[in-house]
Formats: C-alpha cells, sequence, structure tokens
C-alpha cells in the first residue's frame, strides 16, 4: 500500500513537471493540464512575462532582444506538444499573444501550425524523429528526464542559452539549470505555475480546538517538527472507545516534497546522493512518521485511499496539488478547506513544490535558423500582463480565502531534481517502501547505494 501512496507522489509530480512547459507567468492562463480529468490544458507555452519584475527593473528591459528585421519565405514553424498549444483569446493576456503573434507573422512572412501527438507515443515519436534527423517539429515540448543528458549528448538539439537572456520571458533556472549539459543550456520555459502542499481541513482544526495552522505560516514557524506536533495533535480518540477517530495525515507517500524542503534529491548530476547529510535528515524524518505510528494507517486500499480519508472529513491533512481545489470543495461542501505549504526541513530556505521530471520546449539542430525561432517566441511572450502575479486567475478562481491563495503562491517555487523518470531502473518504490517501513536509514542507505548508482551509470554512461 506504501508503494502505492509513493506511486501516486510520483504521478502527480510528472503532471506538474509535463505541464511546467506550458503554463506562463500571466495568471490568466490556466494550467489545468494538471487535472486533465476536468481541466482543459493551458494554451500558453512555457515563456511569458514575469510581471511581478517589471515593478522592481522599472519601465522597459534591458535584457530584451532588440528589433530584427528577416524574411522567413513562407516557412511554416511547426509547435509540437501532446495538446495544442495554439493561442486561445480566453483573457486579456492571451488576446495580446495572439495579436503578438499574427503582426510578428505579418512582418516576418512565416506561418504557425501546431502539433499534437499522443502522450502515450510522444516521448517514443518525439525520439525517433530526432534521431532519423527528421525532428517532428520546430519547437518541441520534452521532459528532461529523456533529454538531458540522452539526446543533448548525441548532439541533436541546439544549444539556446545566448537567446535567453530576457528574464521576464525565459526563467533562468530551465535554461541555466534545469535543462544544462556541459556547461550550455539546451531548453527554455517560462515561470510555471502551481504548487504541492496540504490541504486541510479548517473545520475539523476548528472542532479540536487546534490552533489555527496559518498561524504557523505568519510566524514563519511552519516546520518538520511544528508539523509533526500538529499531526500528533490531530490524532485522537474523540468518543473514548480506545480508537483513533481523527487523524493528522491521511498518507506516508511524502519522499519528494521531503527532499523538496530540505533543498536535496537522491541523485546529484551522475551520482547517488543518499548519504548526504541533508538526504540522511529527510530519510530518518520519513521514518519517524512511521516508527512514531503518526499517518493515519491503511485500510487495504489503492493508491486513492488517502484522498478518501480525507474526503470522509476526519483527517486533517492531505498531499497534493492545488489543482484538486475544485474536486476536494465539491465532494467536502460540509467542510471548510484550506492550502498550507509542505513545511520546511531544517535546510529549507523556503517553501518548495518538487519536480522530479521538468518541461521544457526545445530546438532541433535540423530546424534552420534559432536564432529566429528564439526571438519569436520572446516577442510573442513580450507583453504587459493585466494579471499582480503568475497563476492569479487560476487562483482566485480555485479558492476564496486569501490566506490559502496566499499560501499556493508561497509554495510554488520549484525545486527541480532527478528521479526515477530519469533513472528508470532505480528501486525509487523499494527504497521508499523500506523507509516508511520505519526500517534503519543507515541500512536501507548502504543497501540502496549500489543500485541507485548502477541506475544512473546506465543512462549516464551509455
Amino acid at each position: 500500500m506504501k508503494k502505492n501512496l509513493v506511486m501516486l507522489l510520483v504521478s502527480v509530480m510528472l503532471i506538474f513537471s509535463l505541464a511546467a512547459c506550458s503554463s506562463g507567468s500571466n495568471g490568466g492562463n490556466d494550467p489545468a493540464s494538471t487535472n486533465t480529468a476536468t481541466e482543459k490544458p493551458s494554451n500558453n507555452p512555457a515563456a511569458t512575462n514575469a510581471s511581478e519584475n517589471d515593478a522592481e527593473d522599472g519601465a522597459g528591459n534591458s535584457n530584451e532582444t532588440p528589433e530584427m528585421d528577416f524574411d522567413m519565405g513562407g516557412r511554416t514553424i511547426k509547435i509540437v506538444n501532446f495538446w495544442s498549444l495554439e493561442i486561445p483569446e480566453d483573457n486579456p493576456d492571451n488576446i495580446q499573444r495572439k495579436k503578438n503573434l499574427e503582426a510578428l507573422m505579418k512582418k516576418h512572412n512565416f506561418k504557425v501550425e501546431y502539433v499534437v501527438i499522443d502522450g502515450a507515443e510522444y516521448q517514443k515519436k518525439v525520439t525517433a524523429s530526432l534521431l532519423a534527423g527528421e525532428p517532428v517539429g520546430d519547437l518541441i515540448a520534452v521532459s528532461k528526464s529523456y533529454t538531458i543528458p540522452s539526446l543533448v549528448s548525441q548532439d541533436l538539439l541546439w544549444p539556446i542559452d545566448e537567446y535567453t537572456k530576457n528574464d521576464k520571458v525565459f526563467n533562468p533556472e530551465v535554461t541555466n539549470k534545469i535543462m544544462q549539459y556541459n556547461g550550455r543550456g539546451y531548453g527554455f520555459g517560462g515561470y510555471t505555475q502551481g504548487a504541492t502542499g496540504f490541504f486541510y481541513n479548517r473545520t475539523l482544526m476548528n472542532n479540536l480546538g487546534m490552533k489555527p495552522l496559518q498561524e504557523y505560516i505568519n510566524e514563519d514557524n511552519w516546520n518538520w517538527d511544528t508539523f509533526l506536533q500538529v499531526i500528533k495533535e490531530a490524532n485522537r480518540d474523540t468518543n473514548n472507545d480506545g480508537k483513533l477517530d481523527t487523524w493528522g495525515l491521511a498518507g506516508a507517500g511524502v519522499l519528494d516534497s521531503a527532499l523538496a524542503s530540505n533543498e536535496t534529491s537522491l541523485t546529484k548530476g551522475d551520482k547517488q546522493n543518499l548519504d548526504d547529510p541533508k538526504t540522511v535528515e529527510v530519510l530518518n524524518f520519513l521514518s519517524k512518521l512511521s516508527t512514531d505510528k503518526l499517518v493515519r494507517p491503511s485500510e487495504g486500499g489503492d493508491w486513492t485511499e488517502p484522498s478518501q480519508f480525507f474526503r470522509q472529513g476526519n483527517t486533517l491533512l492531505y498531499l497534493s496539488g492545488n489543482y484538486e481545489a475544485e474536486a476536494l470543495n465539491n465532494d467536502m461542501k460540509d467542510f471548510d478547506i484550506g492550502f498550507i505549504p509542505f513545511p520546511k526541513g531544517p535546510n529549507g530556505t523556503s517553501y518548495n513544490t518538487p519536480d522530479t521530471n521538468p518541461g521544457a520546449m526545445v530546438i532541433p539542430k535540423a530546424a534552420k535558423n534559432p536564432e529566429q525561432l528564439m526571438y519569436i517566441w520572446e516577442k510573442i511572450e513580450t507583453y504587459d500582463s493585466v494579471y499582480d502575479y503568475p497563476g492569479q486567475d487560476w487562483y482566485e478562481r480555485s479558492f476564496d480565502n486569501e490566506d490559502d491563495i496566499n499560501n499556493v503562491v508561497l509554495a510554488s517555487k520549484r525545486f527541480s531534481f532527478d528521479s526515477l523518470s530519469t533513472f528508470p531502473s532505480m528501486p525509487y518504490y523499494q527504497f521508499a517502501d523500506e523507509i516508511n517501513k520505519g526500517q534503519s536509514v543507515s541500512t536501507v542507505i548502504e543497501t540502496y547505494k549500489t543500485p541507485f548508482q548502477a541506475a544512473i551509470d546506465e543512462v549516464y554512461k551509455k
């Protein structure tokens, strides 16, 4: 069962990561791809202007690419993803982006085709096309897991870091860190939206007479210690029958969020990172959840059990993405549901959302004039947003409590690291299972260091 809980977390993170290559910084573009069962995917590709920087930098942007004059000779630019990235006209920001594109097409003599490839076949078809020298498009959405180092080490993609200086459009972390290889950046993206954190039952919290969780945030005292304290306080036998009937935490599958909260990871580049002191802290923290029996025990359900537990109204905390707010509010109309970040670890400097398989846009080496493609992308995404911060429109539609909206913004900072998606042979589930069973952390580390390194070598030493 605990393996299934971990799988749920991995799945959520993968969805977030893939959505990242199409969600921008202008709040009106709903990155609803994080919940494709209930929402329409975002049509805003990775780059948009980071409007929150405007006030800091003043008018203008010295890093913006100067106007260029070129004729593309009627060329059709193909933009590829597993849903259409065609710009809709559903809010003022997107209307302006559409106008920008139309003006650019007229000035530079090109057309745009939006290519959609089924998600189940996406990686296979994109990779095969690149290897054959016949790429499926000119601007292609990819995931880091199969791009770095595999595709770039074969010289299949253009390095584009020299074209991403405009940090109001391009997120420097995407190019210069996430999609970097041997000192060059091969992918680009904008400022992502959405966050992973805890939904919490404010009604249950009040009924139990607990300190409001928001106060921990306001005091800057929401950390692993106060988190454990809250869970213990919510684990109660309210009817004195000798059995717990309210619980603090719905599931133990919080490994990735815990790693991000302490700003560490299971791997670091081409090496395993299990015995790094910060990683050891994470594993001891997770082991404590089990050994102290703090998590609501499984009743033999499937991977949806934590969500089901929370919906019963007798469990305080449930880890998920903010995209689930609408569904939870619909299913729990008798309860006041809040959102709070995952607590900071001892080495955490901020509240973080883990991203184990970030997405980005890339340009194949077979595509001509990458500098023109990057220029066009930048100019489409250069505009003054009507929103105050990334995700504003989405968050305000999902929550009616200002504290919850602020908490999503607070938790939306990405902490990216490689995991199972990058290293398919990594015994991730088995490892997490051992930790969640309360096995000796030192023993688990020694047991898995070699197989983790073997999984890494399989990718980096091809």
